[in-house]
């Protein structure tokens, strides 16, 4: 269950209601997926072959086509990040840097946790959400925001794009971000 830190007061929100409507009211998509779904052989394995990658793709086939209906994605791919990761140093940094999209950015979280850190509204500031699994977000279009690990530096994601190139990313420098 996704849980947020407003990075300026250290509030916390949790809760799936409460999280929802929070992001909700910054603009950010928030769902919950079935994990249970996932073969138990997957939930927990951060080094994966394209055959089990196609795996997770066709356990959640139908999650995914409805979040492509309604939102216009394309193409889609998982990703499996974990200390094993060849050069995983030189892809955090790349993460780790605030940028936009020209599209949104959307993980569904299949094993491990994740976090972004976003940009959202004046009143708010940067917040982070941190994501666990069966957590999907939808980071909007020209949204501030960054991805990084969580403490146990594992994750697995369903990644969704409308540009067939996949994550492209445009730096965005903010003052304000600590």
């Amino acid at each position: 269950m996704a849980e947020i830190r407003i990075r300026n007061t250290n509030e916390r929100i949790q809760g799936d209601s409460e999280v929802g409507a929070f992001l909700t009211a910054q603009g950010v998509l928030y769902e919950h997926w079935n994990i249970n779904k996932l073969e138990s052989n997957l939930q927990n394995k951060f080094l994966l072959s394209d055959e089990e990658k196609q795996q997770i793709l066709t356990t959640f086939d139908d999650e995914i086509r409805d979040l492509a209906k309604r939102n216009g994605y394309l193409v889609w791919d998982v990703v499996a990040l974990s200390d094993a990761t060849p050069n995983i140093e030189e892809l955090l940094k790349k993460f780790e840097q605030v940028h936009t999209h020209t599209e949104d950015e959307v993980r569904a979280i299949a094993a491990g946790h994740g976090i972004f850190i976003i940009k959202g509204s004046d009143e708010v500031g940067y917040f982070d959400v941190e994501l666990g699994p069966g957590d999907v977000i939808s980071v909007p279009v020209n949204t501030p925001h960054f991805f990084t690990l969580m403490e146990d530096r594992q994750v697995v994601a369903i990644r969704l794009f409308i540009e067939t190139e996949g994550w492209i990313a445009h730096p965005y420098s903010d003052p304000q971000f600590a």
